[in-house]
């Protein structure tokens, strides 16, 4: 556990020095380029920062043939100033989906760190315009002790409990309309304690999933939740089939909507659950 802080750092490094780190998709309008013909609904992965993707791409293997798609693993510079920034980049990569897709909405998956990232995107940044459900997987969505033992790495210091970042995902979000599931675990070495990786706010609409037994790294490749991921992709295409169906023969539409604005807020009432599976 103690190890934890110091890999996640390491990560960092070797993203500086051109060693792990990876290119983001180059952008583009998307007009040029039909949707595949089997295409459902866009699914977005954001990995985590110490995974080097080897938690995120066998999570991949395991969904490509649940009715769903594209997938896209997003990146992120290691030495961002924030989570913030990481998900305005998250942002650009959901209009590009969307516009190499040709539909509306997309489904994104974080991964710890990328959980975050992406809850700040859609709480925030108004992207629940675009996402009506985000799935996060060992997410310290209250922070964790652990990164009280960390390096003052920049984007470590916003896991800690308090900081401005967790502090700023706390205050009112009425009008956020996408739904989430969390995934967590009561054996997370890198989430303690373990309730931190709950999301409990009273205007988001959220079911915790409790996943006995696993750790940070096992607990986004353990079967059953790989199951229950599959299902709720299956039940997102089923949902958005009629509203991803394209708009853009017409002449009036000039592509998506910028994630920077927000479409008008509407009610939404918090909930939670904690299923023993």
């Amino acid at each position: 556990m103690a190890r934890l802080p110091l890999d996640m750092a390491a990560e960092g490094v070797g993203q500086l020095t051109g060693r792990l780190g990876g290119a983001l998709p180059r952008r583009s309008t998307g007009r040029d380029e039909p949707p595949p013909a089997d295409a459902g609904i866009p699914v977005l992965l954001v990995r985590g920062l110490a995974d080097r993707a080897s938690v995120v791409s066998p999570l991949q293997r395991g969904l490509v043939d649940c009715g769903v798609g594209p997938f896209t693993l997003v990146g992120y510079n290691a030495f961002s100033p924030d989570i913030r920034t990481a998900a305005r980049v998250l942002g650009d990569q959901v209009e590009l989906a969307c516009a190499r897709a040709r539909v509306r909405t997309v489904v994104v998956i974080g991964y710890s760190l990328g959980g975050l990232i992406a809850r700040y995107y859609v709480q925030r940044l108004g992207g629940d315009a675009y996402v009506p459900l985000v799935i996060t997987l060992a997410t310290p969505h209250g922070g964790t002790a652990t990164a009280l033992l960390a390096p003052p790495h920049p984007l470590l210091r916003q896991l800690r409990p308090g900081s401005g970042l967790l502090t700023e995902l706390a205050e009112p979000a009425a009008g956020c309309r996408t739904r989430f599931v969390a995934f967590y675990s009561d054996l997370d070495e890198a989430i303690i304690p373990a309730s931190r990786g709950r999301i409990d706010h009273p205007d988001l609409t959220a079911r915790n999933v409790l996943v006995p037994g696993v750790g940070h790294l096992t607990l986004p490749l353990h079967q059953p939740v790989i199951d229950q991921v599959r299902a709720l992709l299956t039940a997102a295409q089923q949902t958005t089939a009629t509203a991803q169906r394209p708009h853009w023969d017409s002449p009036q539409h000039g592509g998506p909507i910028p994630h920077r604005a927000a479409e008008a807020a509407r009610d939404n009432r918090g909930e939670t659950e904690d299923p023993d599976r």
